[in-house]
């Protein structure tokens, strides 16, 4: 009871809140993670106590017939030691080589081939393919895409009528690559010749000499350079890149792999009416990114991040999977990539394919043991409970989700109970920058850093979808806060973000 003074000078008693009644379960939940994820400690502790109260009252006659105990089985002493030895350095030279990524690069276009929406719309109508319905179509899109006006598109499209060609293909893919890389080679202070390792992937244009050709030709990199070159992959292609580039640094000591990822639009505007194939138009825009990947012990010292995980998930088993996203020919014999309408069902089924082998690897016991009560509680029981959905934001402080279009985050983020300080990277992308295919998860990490959000021991969860039809997930841990390299696409916009998305 509580004693407080009234007006009338009497006295009033004042009940203290039931605390029982007003517990959100939210502190219960935050209280059982707390307790899970220190129970070794918790049981540990007890355990030290006793073992040096025992410890204390061990008298130094003890410690001498221990002693002499041991010499008289120094035989057995030496041969254990060098067992201990021996396991120890053959566990050292077969462990998995840690890799780090040591800086990464995003190419950002120059500022005439912006492209605000009354001048995609005014082009449109321009070049004279596109019916009334068409226009119509994508004037929507572009309205509720969460594009924003500063997107860009290739210097091929910028004429009418646009100058469509293999050479503007290569033109186009060359700026985006090697003014990446330039970036990279600048930033890292790595010399090409020191890149033991190079992949590339673009997924729709892959010319011969391959992009990866290119790439060793225009840096002089070594003679001796395993080169790979990853076509018709989609939008994933970036995170199956990265997984390429771990497994050879398994095999390589002591290298550096680069790894390029762009897309590239010249060739592969859509100049029809199909519905399903003007929806690349209005969302693909330039863009591409280069990283620099080592296992050198020595590169931990000034690497931005750890390599934890990969996860590669297909879930191409029926034919409509196979052909969610894929190039097509309309009727009128023009060629473009047609976006399925079972799109969002298929990335669903993916994603959860994904989760399901990454959510063992990253969440906290407490996690793992509410989803697996909940899974015995359904199919041993009959038990009628909702599936448990993990809580990964227990797991990671940050997220990347691939900027393929806003209904793709809305979804993720609603699905895992993501809150809006999680998407914002992807949303800010996706205006800033457009849907960028395999490097956007990559601008939405510049982001991040540009935010200053980046600290010590963070842990960033890029998920990235792609044709066939793929979900593949990438864990990487914060050596040490990170700060936003030169040159970041962000560095001149960053003050004016985020910004209100359309809905």
């Amino acid at each position: 009871m509580c004693i407080s003074p009234t007006t009338n000078g009497g006295v009033q008693s004042r009940q203290l809140p039931d605390f029982l009644q007003t517990v959100n379960s939210k502190y219960v939940k935050l209280g059982y993670h707390y307790l899970i994820a220190h129970l070794l400690t918790l049981c540990l502790v007890p355990l030290m106590a006793i073992i040096v109260i025992e410890a204390s009252q061990v008298d130094p006659d003890d410690i001498h017939q221990l002693w002499l105990q041991l010499q008289s089985n120094l035989v057995a002493v030496i041969i254990f030691s060098a067992m201990v030895v021996f396991g120890s350095t053959v566990y050292v030279m077969t462990r998995p080589r840690s890799v780090y990524l040591v800086d990464y690069s995003c190419y950002k276009a120059p500022s005439h081939l912006k492209v605000r929406y009354h001048q995609f719309m005014e082009h449109s109508k321009l070049i004279g393919d596109f019916d009334k319905s068409s226009l119509e179509f994508q004037r929507k899109i572009l309205e509720r895409s969460g594009l924003g006006v500063e997107t860009y598109v290739p210097e091929a499209m910028n004429y009418v009528p646009p100058r469509i060609s293999m050479a503007a293909a290569r033109q186009e893919a060359e700026q985006v690559v090697f003014g990446a890389l330039d970036d990279l080679f600048a930033n890292a202070n790595v010399k090409p010749k020191d890149i033991g390792i190079l992949v590339v992937n673009c997924s729709l244009f892959n010319p011969t000499p391959s992009l990866s050709a290119m790439v060793v030709n225009k840096y002089k990199l070594r003679g001796n350079i395993r080169s790979f070159n990853l076509g018709g992959m989609g939008c994933s292609a970036g995170v199956i890149a990265v997984d390429l580039a771990k497994d050879m640094l398994q095999i390589h000591r002591n290298t550096y792999a680069v790894v390029v990822s762009t897309e590239n639009i010249t060739q592969n505007w859509y100049f029809g009416n199909k519905k399903s194939m003007l929806i690349p138009n209005c969302l693909f825009r330039v863009g591409g990114s280069a990283v620099l990947l080592s296992n050198k012990p020595m590169d931990r010292r000034r690497a931005k991040y750890k390599l934890v995980h990969v996860v590669r998930t297909h879930c191409g088993a029926d034919d409509k999977a196979f052909r969610c996203v894929y190039q097509e020919q309309d009727d009128d014999g023009k060629t473009g990539v047609s976006l399925s309408k079972d799109l969002m069902a298929i990335a669903g089924g993916a994603l959860k394919a994904n989760i399901t082998t990454l959510g063992p690897l990253v969440l906290p016991l407490s996690e793992q043991l509410l989803f697996f009560a909940t899974l015995v509680a359904k199919k041993l029981f009959n038990a009628k409970v909702e599936p448990y959905i993990p809580d990964f934001k227990l797991a990671f402080d940050h997220f990347c989700i691939h900027a393929g279009g806003r209904a793709v985050i809305d979804e993720l983020e609603k699905n895992l109970q993501l809150l809006p300080v999680h998407v914002e990277a992807s949303r800010m992308t996706l205006h800033r920058f457009g849907n960028t295919s395999s490097s956007s998860i990559w601008y939405e990490l510049a982001y991040i850093e540009a935010k200053g959000r980046m600290q010590k021991g963070n842990r960033v969860w890029q998920i990235a979808f792609g044709s066939g039809f793929k979900c593949n997930s990438a864990v990487w841990e914060v050596v040490e806060s990170v700060k936003a390299s030169p040159h970041s696409p962000w560095e001149d916009c960053i003050d004016r973000y985020p910004v209100e998305a359309v809905t």
